[in-house]
């Protein structure tokens, strides 16, 4: 009876953490990859020359300065959100409400630019949007949170539901303040005079917008690298057991956590309406809030990291939608693209963090790893 036990041709352990330059290679490599896989997908599925394709996809981003400052707008956007996601992540209280939260927000400044445009002046109603914003976005995150710390529900399918919640609730208020009636849409709001708009600072209407978020990035680095609700979110984090033997309320920190990231996500809905599109839609958000979670994640939930990868996905996206209108190919080849370098993108954390042992390396006394 033969009792010879095989091993594994290869098994899969911990890396040790990889210096900073290592793991960017890493990544960098895996976008190599992912360019010569788009162009042989573009090659074989609408014979187009690949080079095009790549140089359509810079100038879908860089082309005019138009579309630099749209560039920088989205970019922007998406960060704010990605920023107020991040102190839930970081505590592994996983917030996928980003877009019902930013709704809210988008909601209450829309409200209270239609109901008080007339009888507020500009500045004071522009600090009464900004307040009602945050707050909006603040109680959206709440309701989950309270339920969290009390009833230890699921956070992820409660947040997602709220999400579903405001998407309704702004559909409702979109026929209640249609304009002109019938047409299932409000228009722009105040255009003629311009009341709760932000104003436009420099040469652009999303520059200010742009600097807002600037500032916010490096406002939540140091709260979460150096103030004491950061450590505390760190803590709950790694360990609820572990918070509460040092005296942490984890209950307290979720409910606090969870209101800054639907304060935040209101104020991103604020510079949506107020700032920049001046109307309000269920689409408004366009999906912000999950793409979000792609952009804390790939950055470790790092903000001054989470810039390259926002920078990164909305680089993709817009240079991908301009490849479908240039070349005559309808949106499901730009989405293709995109979803083919961030596969590359996302696999490449896999050898970040773990390496491949093979079994012929092993059994000579050495490792051969990947």
């Amino acid at each position: 009876m033969n009792n010879k036990t095989h091993n594994p041709l290869f098994h899969v352990s911990k890396r040790a953490a990889l210096p900073w330059y290592r793991a960017w290679a890493i990544r960098g490599a895996a976008l190599v990859l992912a360019l010569l896989a788009c162009a042989l997908v573009t090659t074989m599925m609408t014979g187009e020359n690949p080079l095009k394709i790549y140089v359509t996809i810079f100038e879908g981003s860089f082309g005019t300065s138009r579309r630099i400052w749209m560039l920088c707008q989205n970019i922007a956007m998406l960060l704010c959100v990605s920023l107020a996601i991040t102190p839930a992540f970081r505590m592994r209280c996983w917030n996928l409400g980003g877009d019902g939260q930013m709704l809210a927000g988008c909601l209450a400044t829309a409200a209270c630019m239609i109901l008080l445009g007339d009888k507020l002046p500009n500045w004071l109603l522009i600090v009464v949007v900004t307040f009602a914003s945050v707050a909006a976005g603040a109680i959206w995150g709440l309701i989950p949170a309270v339920f969290k710390a009390k009833w230890n529900t699921n956070e992820t399918l409660f947040t997602l539901m709220m999400n579903y919640v405001a998407t309704q609730l702004v559909a409702y208020y979109v026929i209640i303040w249609e304009s002109p009636k019938g047409s299932g849409t409000i228009g722009i709001i105040n255009q003629s005079s311009n009341a709760g708009w932000l104003p436009q600072v420099g040469p652009s209407k999303y520059l200010l917008n742009i600097l807002i978020v600037a500032v916010l990035t490096v406002a939540m680095y140091l709260y979460l690298n150096y103030s004491k609700h950061g450590y505390e979110i760190a803590v709950v984090g790694e360990s609820e057991r572990t918070a509460r033997y040092v005296g942490i309320k984890v209950g307290k920190v979720i409910i606090r956590t969870m209101l800054l990231s639907g304060a935040l996500c209101g104020l991103a809905g604020m510079l949506l309406v107020a700032g920049t599109n001046h109307t309000l839609t269920t689409t408004i958000t366009d999906g912000r809030g999950f793409t979000a979670v792609m952009v804390s994640w790939l950055a470790k939930f790092n903000p001054v990291w989470m810039v390259l990868t926002s920078f990164l996905i909305v680089f993709l996206q817009r240079g991908s939608g301009q490849v479908a209108t240039d070349f005559g190919l309808n949106a499901s080849f730009s989405d293709i693209l995109t979803g083919i370098i961030l596969f590359f993108i996302i696999g490449s954390e896999f050898f970040i963090n773990y390496q491949l042992q093979f079994r012929h390396a092993s059994e000579k006394g050495g490792a051969n790893r990947v």
